[in-house]
C-alpha cells in the first residue's frame, strides 16, 4: 500500500488542489482530458525510447548516457508533450488565462505517474525506495517542465512570437535531458536542476502576470 501511495502521491496532491479550488471548478473536464492525453502519449514514447536505445546503444558510455538522458528521455518525451499542446489546444474555442499552463501541467503529471508505474512495479519486484525517490525527484521534474512549457506556449499564443514557440520545446528538452544525465551520477546536481525549474516557473509566472491580460 505504501508503494502505491508514493507512486500516486504527486497526482493526488496536484489533483486535489485543482479539484477543490473554486477558481478551477469549470475546468475539471478540461483537466481530465489533459490527464488522459498525457497517458496516451506514454505509449508512443515507450516505443520510440526503446527503438532509440536498441538502435544506437554501443560500447561508448558517454554515447549511452546521452542516449538515455537527452534522446530517449528529454527529446522524445518533451516533443510528444509539445505536439500534444500544439495540435490539441487550437481545437479549443475558448481558453481562459492559465488554461494552457494547466493543460501542459496535467499532460506532464499524468505522463510522469504512468511512467512511475513502469519504474516502481518492474518485473524484478515493486520498489518502495524507487517510489519514494521518484515522488520527490522525477515526477516534480516532469511537472515543472510542464509548467515551463505551458507558460512559453501561453506567451506564444498571445504574442505570435515564434521565439516563444522555440522556448516551449527547447528549454524542457534541455532541462529534462540534463536531469536524466546527472540523476544516476550525481543526485545533488539533479535536485539542483529541479530547483532551477521551480525558479524558472516562478519567474515566468511573474512575467505572465505583468505582461498578459
Amino acid at each position: 500500500m505504501k508503494i502505491l501511495f508514493f507512486t500516486l502521491l504527486p497526482a493526488i496532491i496536484v489533483g486535489c488542489f485543482f479539484y477543490f479550488a473554486n477558481r478551477f471548478k469549470d475546468s475539471k473536464f478540461f483537466i481530465a482530458k489533459a490527464f488522459g492525453l498525457g497517458i496516451l502519449i506514454c505509449f508512443p514514447a515507450g516505443y520510440l525510447n526503446t527503438y532509440v536505445l536498441q538502435t544506437f546503444t554501443n560500447n561508448n558510455p558517454i554515447n549511452n548516457t546521452l542516449l538515455v538522458g537527452f534522446f530517449a528521455g528529454g527529446l522524445i518525451e518533451e516533443l510528444l508533450k509539445f505536439f500534444a499542446l500544439l495540435f490539441y489546444l487550437p481545437t479549443q474555442k475558448k481558453l481562459k488565462k492559465f488554461d494552457i499552463v494547466i493543460f501542459a501541467l496535467f499532460i506532464s503529471l499524468s505522463f510522469a505517474v504512468y511512467e512511475n508505474f513502469g519504474y516502481v512495479f518492474n518485473p524484478s519486484g515493486a520498489s518502495y525506495e524507487i517510489a519514494f525517490l521518484r515522488a520527490f525527484t522525477a515526477v516534480p521534474m516532469h511537472i515543472f517542465n510542464g509548467i515551463i512549457m505551458g507558460y512559453f506556449f501561453e506567451f506564444y499564443s498571445k504574442t505570435g512570437d515564434n521565439k516563444f514557440l522555440g522556448y516551449t520545446v527547447l528549454l524542457p528538452i534541455i532541462l529534462h535531458g540534463s536531469y536524466n544525465f546527472f540523476v544516476t551520477e550525481n543526485l545533488l546536481i539533479a535536485k539542483g536542476i529541479i530547483l532551477l525549474q521551480v525558479f524558472l516557473a516562478y519567474r515566468l509566472k511573474i512575467m505572465y502576470d505583468n505582461n498578459i491580460r
